[in-house]
């Protein structure tokens, strides 16, 4: 029986019942009874020769139990078994936050059809994780070459996710992060540093992100987004970011930071944000990445605030951080992600790791809430077609922290998401996503898949993939090889798809764009090689090949983008021809 999340108590009964096809309904009794399970998603369905009933406590039990109703007829049409289903999830709050600012995106139709999705596998929280491209009125010049999205478009999409009973909480970086905002004329005065600084490993620069909290101008600007953006949403919540503040202390604070210490002007600061958020009838959520290096400071944290507790690693030490927060009393979320960033395919392996240990240790220790993130970095080439599967395996964790069937997974992934009826996308999509295995080879926050094709110029030292152009030197031909072959081989796979609706045809179309993506770095590591070696008459039959396919791919990407997404593919797969260019610099 293929359901996702897993019910925590399923027993199947003799025979069958079947739908009337004349009012369906009046055959399906909803009671709302003491006798469903003691949880506000609690339910009990039971299917029984004579109907179906429904038991809940309060209106997320219902809506939780029609989910899986839906599931089941999707999966049984009409004639479906008798059975006893009694559920509530572990965590409160269940969430899915989609990066929407490093090059990609979303059209309006496409968060639509993300968030219906995900309200049948029990996700009731989605945060769109937004540095600059919300379209505020005195920042067009700031957002409009990236596509933004419109007050419009966020209203409607705030009223149709709580027809779905999710809530949509606004996400607006507000300390970090500001990169793009802070390019802008006006408002580069705000910047803790006006001019990019060598990080200190000394392999990239870092460009301003960090606004200066001891500006005059600064508490009015994020004032001034507040009250254009929290208007357009009803979610009770609304989260400012604050992660990842390197260059405080280093600019216009720098003297503030020596007399209090870099740790007390960064609490002082969120408090500041934080008095802005609760006058605006908020809670505010932060990243907890800062703070917990100040361990002390936790307990001076508003006891209304929520702390969101990150990690994307396999052995992300989520227990002993959660446990600061638990102590502290300061309510939080545990957030590991989908791992599919810099990766084109993902790193399956880490990211189910990564899932599974944030749901162990959130649970042991009180969250209130697991947000499962889906970050863009490096241009956000990867579509949702690759984030899928851990989208899905996050919102059966989040349900119920310890049971995720795997053949289960790809059941549904295929009947309710691909909507392929060969069964052949979900296959693909998660083997895709272990390729990078036969690489021999691990990174953090990445696989030579995603860096490699999309490596920046070395001369602009940006920081995202930055290692891409190197990994030649330490993979083997044969792994390469093998590597490229698995990826063929489930391209392979998905030819033989049968998708049953245009979009499970788009979803199918970006799972092996982002493979050929994937097959382009496989083949410019063997250039490189090549090259290398001195094997000159290879690497002028690899270069030819290759500047042909590139070329082929970056027509089609081009011609898929604006099925789903927003503005141009500007900034999000330039690198493909910047591998064409370092392809013909020997003319070949």
């Amino acid at each position: 029986m293929n359901l996702l999340p897993l019910p925590r108590s399923l027993k199947v009964l003799r025979g069958t019942f079947t739908l009337p096809r004349q009012k369906p309904l009046a055959s399906i009794k909803v009671v709302c009874t003491s006798s469903a399970p003691a949880q506000p998603e609690g339910y009990a369905l039971t299917i029984s020769k004579d109907g179906i009933e429904i038991c809940f406590r309060e209106p997320g039990g219902l809506r939780a139990a029609t989910a899986t109703l839906r599931q089941l007829l999707r999966e049984y049409g009409r004639r479906l078994p008798c059975l006893r289903i009694r559920d509530w999830p572990d965590f409160q709050r269940r969430g899915v936050m989609l990066d929407i600012s490093r090059g990609r995106v979303p059209k309006l139709e496409t968060l639509l059809d993300l968030a219906e999705k995900l309200s049948d596998l029990k996700i009731n929280e989605l945060q769109l994780y937004t540095e600059h491209t919300f379209a505020y009125r005195n920042y067009k010049s700031v957002w409009q070459s990236w596509g933004a999205l419109t007050a419009k478009e966020i209203q409607t999409l705030d009223a149709r996710c709580r027809e779905l009973g999710i809530d949509l909480v606004p996400n607006q970086n507000s300390f970090g992060h500001l990169r793009y905002f802070l390019e802008d004329p006006r408002l580069k005065k705000l910047g803790e540093l006006s001019e990019p600084y060598e990080a200190e490993t000394k392999d990239f620069l870092r460009r301003p992100t960090t606004l200066a909290p001891n500006h005059p101008g600064t508490l009015p600007f994020l004032r001034g987004l507040y009250d254009e953006l929290l208007p357009n949403f009803t979610s009770k919540f609304f989260n400012i970011g604050g992660d990842e503040t390197w260059d405080l202390g280093k600019g216009q604070s720098k003297k503030l930071c020596a007399a209090k210490g870099k740790n007390r002007v960064y609490l002082d600061f969120v408090k500041k944000i934080h008095r802005e958020v609760s006058g605006r009838g908020k809670t505010m959520m932060f990243w907890g990445d800062i703070i917990l290096k100040y361990p002390a400071l936790i307990r001076e944290l508003p006891k209304d605030i929520i702390a969101l507790n990150w990690g994307y690693e396999a052995d992300h030490p989520f227990e002993k951080e959660a446990a600061q927060f638990a102590k502290a009393k300061i309510p939080f979320y545990v957030c590991p992600g989908t791992s599919t960033w810099q990766t084109l395919l993902g790193r399956h392996d880490n990211g189910l790791a990564n899932l599974r240990a944030a749901a162990k240790a959130g649970k042991k220790l009180g969250a209130i809430g697991f947000l499962n993130t889906d970050w863009g970095d490096g241009g956000h080439p990867q579509p949702l077609a690759v984030s899928w599967p851990l989208f899905a395996a996050g919102a059966a964790l989040a349900w119920n922290a310890s049971a995720l069937d795997d053949k289960a997974l790809a059941a549904v992934l295929n009947r309710d998401v691909y909507e392929d009826v060969a069964g052949k996308v979900a296959s693909a999509a998660l083997k895709l996503g272990f390729a990078h295995q036969k690489l021999g080879v691990k990174a953090m926050n990445e696989t030579p898949l995603g860096t490699v094709i999309a490596a920046p110029k070395p001369a602009d030292r940006e920081l995202f993939c930055r290692n891409g152009l190197k990994w030649f030197a330490k993979i083997p031909a044969k792994n390469i090889q093998a590597t490229l072959d698995e990826i063929e081989a489930q391209r392979s796979v998905l030819a033989h798809a049968k998708p049953r609706s245009g979009l499970g045809k788009i979803l199918a179309n970006e799972l092996d764009l982002a493979a050929r993506m994937a097959a382009q770095s496989c083949k410019f590591m063997l250039w490189q090689q090549a090259v290398t070696a001195g094997k000159d008459s290879e690497a002028k039959r690899l270069a030819r090949q290759s500047i042909r396919e590139l070329q082929k791919l970056d027509q089609d990407f081009n011609a898929s983008w604006p099925l789903r997404n927003k503005a141009t593919t500007r900034h999000c797969s330039p690198f493909l021809k910047w591998r064409i260019a370092e392809l013909k610099r020997n003319k070949w």
